[in-house]
């Protein structure tokens, strides 16, 4: 790991302010990153202060008004010589991520996999920021609309995915002519500060002016900051829909705008028509990937009275031979959760669903003992329960997986739909009218619903987010893009008269 953080430029006392170009070590008190790998430190940053967001962003307003004025395809030049410093540095940069966050390294590497896909999908949308034109009802006049950057995109992203879903944000915010300020989530900011690293480098080649490119590591004040300040046109927010209510009234009482990406309780329904050997890998990984830490980890399994039985004990069986340890072995399945606060609302949430009749069938215990150190890791629970009650409803971090029986799709699709969250779903059959069921008006209410695949690992060319507390936003692909920039009609008259619309008379 020495050798990577050298790689990757990470110090023992790191820069937790830049604008890009211009790094500083914060006024305010000092972070510390521990892995939850196993408990070693990897880093210290200070913090950023008021007067150190206040720097920042007097250097990110300057910079909008040059890289606005730079055309889409150059800037799209600049994110495709991003997409290649990020594959020189996708192994030292997964691995990172892996050890700071604790998914696996197969993980980190495929998060890195998106940064660069990402940056691809950007590449060509910087040629493809269409507008539309219209008719006209008056004669020769000519309509069409346009679309602007908007200034400055604040990010604040989630430890979980601590360096894809900036990217999602950032490439099509830059592409779009608009400067960005991140705030990662302070129990990962070494990886963030990584990426700053390898973007700087792009910046300093291709004399970008400062401040296209900010970070700005703290706690929460620095999200208060962002979310009440008028010079952020945009506020993109990753994390618990607690957060989100706060950064969502905060944006809308000065009327900016937010993209809000919150939490999931994500469901998967197997009706007695589905295949089974495709089923049970994908809960399984739907479930314990990332150590069930995904905004669309599977939390929820409904399986038909007819299929009930033998999906439980086949999942149990599969359970008890799941390799919990360190993340960057690959012949591990499980890594650590993030923190001790982690863990504890793990146990938390395994001791309320028992009071409330739920029946653990594996599971529920911390892991101690050699390479368990850290206290962090646990094992990946399954617990039968008879309805939905509070704590099946309430998003747990953890990789805790409920299991409930139904016994017509109706049945299952209301149950689905009946929480708070909406934002992954997915039906496993392989009956055509189930399918169209499922993705009809008339059934799943989730922004994502997906038919013999898991509800997690969604690909960068679709728009990416989901409904009711999960926010209502969307990112990365197909025309997310529009959240990044504001849209203008232009109407031109090239006539020698001044017809009105709707036929108004107005005589001199």
């Amino acid at each position: 790991m020495k050798q990577v953080l050298k790689t990757l430029k990470i110090d023992s006392l790191n820069n937790g302010i830049s604008t890009g170009l211009e790094s500083w070590t914060g006024g305010g008190s000092l972070i510390s990153s521990y892995s939850p790998v196993d408990g070693e430190l990897i880093g210290q940053v200070n913090q950023a202060n008021k007067e150190d967001y206040d720097k920042v962003i007097k250097k990110a307003n300057a910079a909008f008004k040059t890289w606005r004025t730079v055309p889409a395809p150059k800037r799209g030049e600049i994110v495709r010589q991003m997409g290649n410093a990020l594959r020189e540095n996708k192994d030292a940069l997964g691995r990172l991520v892996s050890y700071e966050m604790g998914k696996s390294l197969q993980e980190g590497w495929g998060e890195v996999q998106e940064m660069i896909d990402i940056c691809d999908f950007a590449v060509g949308l910087s040629r493809q920021l269409y507008g539309l034109t219209m008719h006209s009802e008056r004669p020769q006049h000519r309509m069409y609309e346009q679309w602007h950057p908007l200034g400055i995109v604040g990010i604040i992203s989630a430890f979980n995915f601590p360096v894809a879903v900036w990217s999602w944000n950032t490439m099509l915010a830059w592409i779009c002519g608009d400067v960005c300020v991140w705030k990662p989530s302070e129990k990962t900011p070494m990886t963030a500060i990584a990426c700053q690293n390898i973007i700087q480098e792009v910046l300093r080649k291709n004399e970008i002016p400062e401040g296209v490119s900010c970070l700005i590591i703290g706690d929460r004040n620095v999200g208060e900051w962002l979310s009440d300040d008028p010079n952020i046109a945009l506020i993109s927010a990753t994390g618990s829909t607690r957060m989100g209510k706060a950064v969502g009234q905060a944006v809308a009482a000065r009327f900016g705008k937010s993209l809000l990406e919150l939490g999931g309780n994500n469901a998967i329904i197997v009706t007695q028509n589905a295949d089974l050997e495709v089923v049970i890998p994908a809960v399984v990984f739907g479930a314990v990937g990332t150590a069930g830490q995904r905004c669309t980890t599977t939390r929820r399994l409904f399986l038909h009275e007819n299929m009930f039985e033998e999906v439980k004990n086949r999942l149990v069986k599969i359970y008890a031979q799941l390799r919990i340890g360190d993340p960057l072995d690959m012949n591990n399945h499980v890594g650590p959760l993030i923190d001790i606060d982690a863990v504890n609302n793990y146990k938390s949430a395994i001791e309320n669903i028992q009071k409330e009749g739920g029946n653990v069938l594996f599971g529920n215990e911390v892991l101690e003992g050699n390479g368990f150190e850290s206290g962090c890791y646990v094992k990946p629970t399954i617990v039968e329960v008879t309805s939905q009650t509070p704590t099946v409803c309430h998003e747990t971090f953890a990789p805790i997986l409920y299991l409930i029986k139904f016994k017509t799709l109706d049945e299952a699709i209301e149950l689905q739909n009946a929480v708070p969250q909406g934002l992954s779903s997915s039906v496993f059959t392989l009956n055509m009218r189930e399918a169209e069921q499922f993705l009809s008006y008339a059934g799943s209410d989730c922004g994502i619903a997906n038919v013999n695949i898991g509800t997690s690992g969604a690909e960068i060319g679709g728009a990416f987010g989901g409904e009711k507390e999960t926010g209502g936003g969307r990112e990365s692909g197909s025309d997310a893009w529009r959240n990044y920039m504001r849209r203008q009609t232009n109407t031109i008259n090239y006539s020698t008269k001044l017809p009105l619309a709707q036929g108004i008379k107005f005589d001199l």
